[in-house]
């Protein structure tokens, strides 16, 4: 049984036995924006200067505090904006947050965005060397599954042309060939599951699945409510980015589901 498996399992020995794997302590994090759009770097200096502009700060988390202990899953929920992605960079190690504890204690793979690290230029061939390099893989490691990831992406006859010369679909099955090739410690998944056709959705989630049951712990974003219960034992709700709620997941996602928030979150 694997660690994550054993989580779910009713005979697993108590949370508090349980290694800390992630923990948070009063976690927020600032971005420092400006009221007006600027179209262009001279309009910036020239706002600047002029003072015509006023500088203001949007907190995207405020005062999180979680912890994860080793064989958890936990899912993160709440709606566009709630501060869910910022959660994962600053738990990837991405980010610094301006203010807070954060503990995470082991190496942290992250699937994010698919393909934003694409160079359209390169092949497919050159792309996965570049992006597994970036997704902390050493090299002759990631040309060691190369032919893997191809056969896994279904792409044997087009990896050596650019890949601006790749559908949609393609780049989507490339993107996730390479990153579902990591072995994973602490895995972050940001709505990432079930990419490409019906046939490659099917098999994906089968490999999403392997990736979850070899990592000591994982943290899962996702707005599909089916997904979080089916791969979390424990969920956590953000809102404004503010924690509404943390805690087993059948109560929280029930509390989501339900759309009512406490007065605190409500004025928050």
């Amino acid at each position: 049984m694997t660690a994550l498996a054993a989580a779910r399992d009713h005979s697993v020995e108590s949370i508090e036995g349980r290694e800390k794997i992630i923990e948070t302590r009063g976690v927020s994090m600032r971005y420092r924006t400006y009221k007006s759009r600027r179209s262009s770097f001279r309009e910036s200096v020239f706002r600047t200067l002029l003072g015509r502009d006023q500088r203001v700060d949007v907190w995207a988390l405020r005062e999180v505090d979680l912890m994860v202990r080793r064989g958890d899953s936990l899912g993160v929920v709440g709606r566009n904006g709630a501060g869910k992605s910022t959660l994962c960079l600053l738990l990837a190690g991405l980010m610094e947050p301006t203010s807070g504890v954060l503990d995470v204690r082991g190496h942290v793979s992250a699937l994010l965005t698919l393909g934003a690290g694409f160079q359209r230029d390169l092949t497919g061939r050159d792309n996965i060397l570049l992006n597994g390099v970036f997704l902390g893989h050493q090299l002759a490691d990631i040309q060691g599954k190369l032919e893997d990831i191809v056969e896994f992406a279904e792409l044997e006859d087009h990896i050596d042309y650019p890949v601006r010369t790749y559908s949609t679909g393609m780049r989507a099955r490339l993107a996730f060939s390479i990153a579902a090739s990591i072995e994973p410690q602490i895995l972050i998944l940001d709505e990432l599951l079930g990419v490409g056709d019906h046939a490659f959705k099917k098999k994906s989630t089968r490999r999403m699945h392997e990736l979850v049951d070899q990592s000591q712990a994982l943290i899962v974003v996702s707005h599909n409510l089916g997904t979080i219960r089916d791969l979390c034992n424990r969920t956590l709700w953000l809102h404004k980015g503010r924690v509404v709620a943390s805690g087993p997941t059948e109560e929280v996602v029930a509390r989501y589901e339900s759309g009512e928030l406490p007065k605190e979150a409500q004025a928050g």
